[in-house]
């Protein structure tokens, strides 16, 4: 049985802050979830959380930005995904809770770092559900009716594009709405139709035409140099695509054994999308036809509506290409349809952090949803479509606030390490002193690399949600009668890391190199040696300022109430009938 120590006497002082609840109530909450997922069903969460539009519209994206070069950005992009997710993988099968995404750093830094951690965790997730639709109408309006051509003005949606995509919203919001058990069922079948459908795309494609001079001409391997290749990874969709390894972690509440289920889900639907997505970027490379390369001035120039499915009616394969119009929504569907669930459980945990309404912590009962925060997400979702009408812009949007919500987990795993070193692990690398700083190391190289001033936006939306935070930990508690100073200076002093990072990086990346969109204060080579080191701080000075805070102490005293009962039912099977 692990060991749990009570803390210190500055915890028992914060104990009564306003994001504590009791025990009785977080597993209350919780009871309502179904454990019914398995491990294949919690990787085809992962994989169909992965392939969904990034695989239509990346390959295009990446190429457009690095050239034939957009595969080692794709690989890239796999690394530093799987370097980051095995963080996650120890915390989730730690605390297999709904929404975990958004709990981890809570646990180990108190409110305020946990608040800015969920922050842009839902939000770079959200954001993804309109994403899909969009997708899924912006491939739409390549078929050969008018009135599709009115959908898409070759920038964004038009208004017509954003009512039709309006419906796919509330589609993914209905097939949520009945029972996990639809969406485990419905998800598993739309998960492999998309894997098979773009293997079948990717072989079909250089099977028709594999032009290997297209590497060699319109300005060889590295067309743009190889900066270009990072910025691939951060904005062209390629951390949009991987950061479906987290839904599996988010949904772990209704996992059946995390324990072992969960890292193989997350490793395993990151290593087989990377196949499937090189092979893709390769396909779409090779088949580019080369008169419409030099006509458009290179790969910059690269224009399609529908990139993969106007290649395969290039080269005569109209079959392809309907199978590729009939993805475009299944597909982008199949990943909202995921992401509209995870994000649920993504507003249940912040709700159970102390910063929502309790109604957003209701479960329903008969089908173990929890339907307000499907609501809620749903309107959001709505808002995203209305501001933001393009794939293009969602992807960016997407790509750095996941990249800022990835930091809190290396800090998160070494850190728990610290404070609970006798907690039970059932996963826990001997390699992760090494893997957690080189993660946030990643970390803050690709959020560098997704260029001024997207950095500095980004970082501003992250403080467009503090109000909420303070809402809760100062405004709500000076209404009732209550002076919450003396019990937020902890979490204020454990938070400060993160809010310097955000700063520093925000500063850093305005003065950076010009081939980041800086100003170019920092010569070339040197910018990233300064990120990298600015990451390795922060990563240390992040590590020593948690602290056993009040959420901690009760996710172990529910922990070590759940190994009591499982102990208890081991002996019970054990008695002999009759005694």
């Amino acid at each position: 049985m692990a060991k749990f120590v009570h803390g210190t006497g500055e915890d028992q002082e914060t104990k009564h802050v306003s994001t504590t609840k009791t025990p009785s109530a977080e597993q209350g909450s919780h009871s309502n979830y179904r454990r019914s997922l398995g491990t294949i069903a919690l990787t085809a969460t992962g994989l169909g959380s992965i392939i969904g539009s990034g695989w239509l519209f990346g390959a295009e994206r990446a190429a457009a930005i690095a050239g034939p070069a957009a595969i080692l950005a794709w690989i890239i992009g796999a690394l530093v995904a799987l370097t980051i997710a095995l963080t996650y993988t120890e915390l989730g099968s730690m605390f297999p809770k709904a929404g975990g995404m958004v709990r981890y750093g809570q646990y180990s830094h108190g409110s305020l770092a946990g608040y800015l951690a969920a922050w842009a965790n839902w939000i770079a997730i959200v954001s993804v559900i309109p994403g899909e639709a969009t997708a899924s109408v912006q491939y739409m309006s390549s078929w050969d009716f008018g009135w599709t051509h009115a959908l898409y003005d070759g920038k964004e949606l038009t208004g017509t594009g954003v009512g039709l995509a309006s419906v796919l919203l509330i589609f993914y919001f209905f097939l949520n709405w009945f029972a996990i058990s639809l969406f485990a069922k419905t998800n598993t079948a739309i998960t492999i139709f998309k894997v098979v459908v773009p293997v079948l795309t990717a072989s079909a494609l250089m099977f028709a035409h594999f032009d290997t001079s297209n590497i060699v001409h319109h300005g060889g391997f590295t067309p743009n140099g190889w900066s270009s290749v990072f910025t691939a990874v951060a904005v062209s969709g390629i951390v949009w695509a991987y950061n479906g390894f987290q839904s599996p972690l988010n949904m772990a509440g209704e996992a059946r054994n995390p324990g072992k289920s969960l890292p193989k889900a997350v490793v395993w639907s990151i290593v087989i999308a990377l196949v499937i997505y090189v092979a893709l970027q390769v396909a779409f490379l090779m088949a580019v036809p080369g008169d419409k390369l030099a006509a458009g001035g290179g790969w910059a120039g690269l224009g399609f509506n529908s990139p993969l499915a106007d290649l395969a009616v290039a080269w005569g394969l109209n079959w392809l290409a309907l199978l590729l119009y009939a993805d475009a929504f299944v597909s982008p569907s199949g990943t909202g349809m995921i992401y509209a669930a995870t994000t649920s459980r993504m507003i249940h945990g912040v709700q159970e952090n102390g910063h929502l309404p309790g109604i957003f912590g209701k479960v329903d009962k008969k089908t173990g949803v929890p339907r307000p925060a499907l609501l809620l997400n749903l309107v959001i979702a709505f808002l995203f479509l209305a501001v933001f009408r393009g794939w293009g812009s969602l992807a960016e949007i997407v790509s750095v606030a996941t990249v800022i919500s990835y930091i809190t987990g290396p800090v998160a795993v070494m850190s728990l390490r610290r404070l609970s070193p006798d907690l039970k692990r059932p996963v826990q690398l001997r390699a992760m002193p090494v893997i957690a700083p080189i993660a946030m190391i990643f970390g803050s190289l690709v959020l560098y690399w997704g260029r001024w001033p997207l950095t500095g936006k980004v970082i501003l939306i992250m403080a467009v949600g503090l109000p909420v935070w303070a809402w809760y930990e100062i405004g709500k508690p000076l209404t009732q009668g209550r002076k919450p100073w003396a019990q937020l200076r902890p979490h204020l002093k454990a938070g400060a890391w993160m809010v310097a990072y955000l700063l520093v990086m925000a500063a850093v990346s305005y003065m950076g190199g010009k081939d980041f969109g800086g100003k170019g204060y920092l010569p070339e080579g040197w910018d990233i040696l300064v990120v990298a080191v600015i990451g390795l701080a922060f990563y240390y000075w992040g590590v020593r300022s948690s602290w056993r805070n009040p959420t901690l102490l009760q996710a172990e005293a529910e922990l070590q109430a759940a190994d009591e009962d499982d102990a208890a039912e081991t002996e019970a099977a054990k008695a002999p009938v009759g005694a």
